[in-house]
């Protein structure tokens, strides 16, 4: 009793200590719920019909092209435009489908099993043409193939030999990537199908088309162009300019919010000390690899852009400059050092052997493992034997547990790697010199393997070629000194105005860029300016950036914000907006003067006494718009006006065109001798309908609030 007594007297202090007790752990149950939120919305890179997508996986799909771009290839990996394209084009085609998936669900639209089936049975379909599965004998897809194939990757994921099971794999991923982008261009070529069957044409619509594009006019055209009247005699009012600008308002939406900037490049260059240090240099290594029977070292420590791999490679594995010079070089002989100012290199080549080889080899092999090279050897010699006495190659191989199927190897498989062991060169130099049928033990460091040729196809010239090509490059020296000194402007120019009266200062030169989007991937074409584009988009307006190496290790780079233009819109304070107008708002003045001065005009002769270009423009046809010499623009107006006119007649009243003002007179008139297919026009007619339809994809686009964020994240 005592004990609840004293708990009773303390009853305020205890509730109050319960009581926070309880509001810290709700408090950090909620910091951890926030906390967990912000970790989740940090990893969404963008948005599509309220759906987040995430970096995850949308790095899986990138991954995914990648892989299947380098396999239908037959490369190892991509540059780092090649990859920004298959970044775009993943995301374009991942958006694209997500909103018309959308919509076909909406109407019922789905693509069966039965339907694909189809499809691989036709064989027609271009995508699936790409793929290893076409009969050379059909030229078509074979579903066939793609059964067998399908069936040996099964036995093929439980086999020993990794690299077999590899290659196996990759053509897997491949297929599957086929397949599941085949269904998405199903669903979406229904959709769009059941959309073109919404638009009608008719032999009504068909004629009028035919007689569009057929019925041509000759006219004496007499020209008032708008160039006639100087700006400054145009009076207008700020009125006018609103006016105007509500009327062209539509035309100023802007979907997605861009940034403007001026800025300033610098991109370091070699001194003429760099430059007599390498000329040093590269003729040192000229002498060196002229006298040398091994040139793989001399070539590695010259620092050359290209490898020295010690095979036989086509044309195609060497830069075009290189590729260009090599048939003039004696085997054994040296060329240069020459200059190449496209990709700023000295290049000097040494040819050291050249000959007639296949580009394509099929041939078949069988690897042997063992406890020791010793036994390998041997293992193998038995194998040689066997095939060599008449066994069935096949049956060979599945005693070792491999399947001894045939396969081909072409040139740009193996040509343009980055690097090269040995024991590939002892076996690629194998598959090059082995006549048909003919079979070899090949000995390598780890083992040995049995390889027979089947076929040799597309004998070509391959070149053993050592090539020293040196980047003309500054040095550290040089790059200190420029850094250090734009360092020191950057400093000084903390504000816009401080930017501009510097720059012209030291030297540099101030630029601008309008609209940029949150989707480029360089600024000004310059690569590695990543941090500079996530910068501009969360900076504040005539704000300066830090100073930026970026390029090539080779540039420097510094960021004035002039212009925040926000998604909707753009308003009349928006530079270019504003001078687009007032330049509209001057023509109609202009139009309006030119069109009460001929007024009263009725023939050729009044026209030309007031002034006028008169010209002859002939075959002017309703469907397209004439282009005026005299005035140097197109004008659709002119296009209807004359082809409502009679022949003979002048015109009723003035035109007015996006260049000037015009009356005219009919000539004549004439239909050419087109044979009218009721049936053609009428698609054709259907099909000018279906392009004028196909903004409804940038409607369901805008529908669809579409956020890219991966600036952020690549």
């Amino acid at each position: 009793m005592a004990a609840l007594g004293k708990i009773r007297s303390r009853g305020v202090i205890l509730i109050c200590v319960v009581g926070f007790a309880l509001f810290a752990f709700i408090a950090e149950e909620l910091f951890r719920s926030c906390n967990s939120i912000s970790n989740e919305n940090r990893q969404q890179i963008g948005e599509v019909l309220g759906n987040k997508i995430n970096v995850q996986d949308y790095q899986k799909l990138v991954d995914e092209y990648s892989n299947v771009v380098k396999i239908s290839q037959g490369r190892d990996n991509l540059t780092d435009e090649e990859l920004n394209q298959v970044k775009d084009m993943v995301w374009n085609n991942f958006i694209q489908f997500e909103i018309i998936s959308a919509e076909a669900d909406k109407l019922g639209l789905t693509v069966t099993d039965e339907e694909l089936q189809n499809i691989l049975n036709q064989g027609t379909n271009p995508m699936l043409l790409q793929t290893p599965f076409v009969n050379p004998q059909t030229g078509l897809f074979d579903a066939n193939l793609l059964k067998n194939f399908l069936a040996d990757y099964k036995k093929a994921s439980s086999t020993r030999d990794s690299q077999y099971r590899e290659q196996y794999q990759n053509l897997y991923i491949y297929w599957t990537f086929i397949e599941k982008s085949l269904l998405q261009q199903l669903l979406i070529q229904k959709y769009q199908t059941l959309l073109g069957a919404c638009i009608l044409s008719n032999p009504i619509s068909a004629k009028m088309a035919y007689d569009n594009e057929n019925q041509e006019s000759n006219i004496e055209l007499a020209a008032f162009p708008y160039s006639s009247i100087n700006d400054k005699e145009v009076k207008y009012s700020e009125s006018d300019i609103k006016a105007k600008y509500e009327e062209l308002k539509k035309g100023f939406l802007q979907p997605e919010e861009t940034r403007s900037i001026k800025y300033v490049d610098v991109k370091v260059t070699p001194s003429q000390a760099d430059r007599k240090a390498l000329d040093k240099d590269v003729s040192e290594y000229l002498q060196t690899l002229a006298a040398s029977d091994n040139p793989a070292e001399i070539v590695r420590q010259s620092g050359s852009l290209i490898t020295f791999l010690g095979i036989p490679q086509t044309k195609a594995a060497f830069p075009s400059d290189i590729s260009t010079r090599l048939d003039s070089v004696n085997v054994g002989g040296v060329y240069g050092p020459v200059e190449n100012k496209q990709d700023n290199t000295i290049n000097i080549i040494k040819l050291i052997s050249k000959s007639q080889l296949p580009d394509s080899v099929q041939f078949r092999a069988i690897q042997v493992m063992a406890e020791t090279p010793e036994a390998a050897a041997k293992s193998a010699d038995s194998i040689y034997t066997a095939l060599r006495s008449g066994a069935d190659f096949e049956t060979v191989a599945k005693n070792y547990g491999q399947t001894g199927e045939s396969n081909w190897i072409t040139s740009s498989q193996y040509q343009n790697s980055p690097t090269m062991d040995a024991d590939t060169k002892t076996y690629i130099d194998a598959l090059n010199n082995l006549g048909v049928n003919e079979i070899k033990n090949v000995q390598l460091t780890q083992g040995n393997i049995v390889i027979q040729v089947l076929d040799r196809t597309g004998l070509t010239t391959k070149y053993v070629a050592a090539v020293i090509k040196k980047p003309i490059d500054f040095s550290k020296d040089t790059y200190s000194q420029a850094y250090n000194k734009f360092s020191e402007f950057v400093s000084k120019s903390q504000s816009l105005s401080d930017l501009e009266k510097n720059a012209e200062k030291s030297g540099y030169q101030v630029r601008e860029l309008s609209d940029i989007q949150n989707t480029a991937h360089y600024i000004s074409g310059i690569h590695g300016t990543r941090d500079a584009l996530k910068w501009l988009f969360s900076a504040k307006e005539n704000e300066i950036s830090p100073l930026y190496e970026c390029g090539d290790n080779d540039h420097l780079l510094v960021i004035a914000l002039t212009g925040v233009n926000k998604k909707g819109y753009r308003s009349l304070d928006d530079d270019y907006v504003k001078n687009f107008v007032k330049d509209a708002v001057i023509r109609d003045k202009k139009a309006d003067i030119l069109l009460s001065k001929v007024s009263g005009v009725k023939d050729m002769k009044a026209a030309e006494k007031d002034s006028a270009k008169i010209s002859q423009v002939e075959q002017i046809t309703f469907s397209a718009p004439v282009f005026v010499q005299t005035t140097g623009a197109s004008e659709p107006a002119l296009s209807g006006a004359v082809s409502a006119t009679p022949k003979g007649k002048f015109s009723s009243s003035a035109v007015k065109g996006n260049a000037g003002v015009y009356l005219f007179k009919v000539d004549s008139k004439s239909m050419r001798d087109v044979k009218y297919d009721e049936k053609d026009y009428e698609q054709r007619t259907k099909q000018t309908a279906l392009q004028y339809a196909s903004g409804f994809s940038q409607d369901l686009y805008l529908k669809a609030n579409v956020k890219d964020n991966r600036y952020l994240f690549f």
